[in-house]
Formats: C-alpha cells, structure tokens, sequence
C-alpha cells in the first residue's frame, strides 16, 4: 500500500472544499454567542419540562457542537492540496471499478472525503467503507473480494485510476 493510505493523516480535501470547510467551522463558531443566547431567552419563558422552544434549542446547539468537533478533526487531520498521483488507490483518486469483473457493470468514484461531494457531482466514497478499504493500495488490473456491509461478499477489478482534477 501506499505511505498515503497508510499516513495517520485524515481524509485528503481538495483546496477549495478545505476552505468551504474551513468557513463553515468560522461560521459556526461565530454562531455560538447567538445560540446561547437564544437558549437562556428560551429559559426565561418557564417551567424547562414543558419548555418545547428551549428544548428545541438545546438540541439544535449540540447538533451545532458535535458539527464543530467533527470539522475541527477533519481540518486538522485532512491531507490539503493536490490529489496523488494515480499509480494506485488513494484517497483523493477517481477510481474505476468493475463489478464481478464484468467490464459492463462498471462504477466511477471519488475515494476521499463526503465532504467532497458538495464541489462535485462525482459519488464520493470515504477510504474507511467496506469498499474503500479494500481497494485502497491496489493498481489497475487487481482484483480484489471484499465483505459488502449487506454481509455479502462482492469482487471487483479496478480498471482504472485517475488523480481527481474537480
């Protein structure tokens, strides 16, 4: 395998979706006097048990909260810049496989971050799924049998490895 699927650095983010990222944890941040706020209005309006709106609000904050720790690991983990090159599977890769080695039954992705997915129209594959995993560190003309989550066991060929240019 490669030192990149194997770097103990996180998901690779193109430039432009490290920094989409990176001004939504600014955005959320900033958020937060405003939500705290709107929780103790919340709680200036009685009993908390039967307090629907301050409830509501309560939970709307952790959702808020678990999205910054969540981009905050991404961002200090991810792998920023220019994708790999294609000589095997790797985060940040276009990659072609076909099902069953059946060269009809062929499927098009990018390895690499879900984050991704909001600058490309491209399905998006994360190198922790079933199929992520198992094809990462492979060259085009492997094949690889990998454990589908469905608990069925599934083989492809990957026939071809391109750098992710979106």
């Amino acid at each position: 395998m490669s030192t990149s699927a194997n770097s103990p650095k996180g998901a690779w983010l193109s430039p432009e979706a490290h920094d989409r990222l990176t001004a939504e944890l600014q955005e959320l941040i900033a958020g937060r006097p405003a939500m705290a706020a709107e929780i103790n209005e919340r709680r200036e309006e009685g009993d908390l048990r039967e307090n629907g709106g301050y409830h509501a609000a309560k939970e709307e904050q952790g959702k808020m909260e678990a999205r910054i720790r969540y981009l905050e690991d991404l961002l200090r983990t991810a792998q920023v810049g220019e994708a790999p090159s294609a000589r095997e599977v790797a985060a940040g890769n276009v990659v072609t496989i076909a099902f069953d080695g059946d060269p009809n039954d062929t499927e098009t992705f990018l390895l690499g971050s879900r984050e991704i997915s909001a600058t490309t129209d491209m399905t998006v594959y994360s190198p922790e799924s079933a199929l992520g995993a198992a094809i990462l560190g492979h060259v085009e003309g492997d094949t690889v049998t990998y454990m589908a989550p469905s608990e069925v066991e599934l083989k492809v060929v990957v026939l071809k490895i391109e750098p992710f240019t979106g």
